[in-house]
């Protein structure tokens, strides 16, 4: 964003929280991490176990019943950016991305990390 000032580019950041698309599918994610699991070599299963995958899938499932389905929180941000007048340089679009995200984002690393 800072780099593209010089150039009289003003860019806006859109930091969506998580939306059901097709991007977040579990049935599609767990597809391509099984498919990814496939084509590694077996040391590398070995050092992971079958079950850091299989928690990996379950936990994806039990997060995918909090995302939003209302795409139009993020298109709304989108149309703001792109029309607004006086457009923001970062906007939030989501409850969890302004409740979780956004405050964590000022914290330090390490203690983001941890949670």
């Amino acid at each position: 964003r800072l780099e593209m000032r010089s150039f009289g580019v003003k860019v806006c950041v859109i930091e969506p929280g998580y939306f059901k698309t097709m991007i977040t599918s579990v049935e599609n994610l767990e597809k391509n991490f099984l498919s990814c699991w496939q084509k590694l070599p077996e040391e590398i299963k070995a050092s992971y176990g079958e079950g850091y995958l299989r928690q990996f899938v379950a936990m994806l499932k039990v997060l995918q019943k909090s995302y939003n389905s209302d795409l139009s929180l993020v298109t709304n941000c989108m149309e703001h950016a792109l029309t607004g007048l006086h457009p923001r340089t970062r906007y939030s679009a989501g409850w969890d991305a302004k409740l979780l995200y956004l405050p964590l984002s000022y914290l330090p690393s390490a203690f983001s990390d941890a949670l």
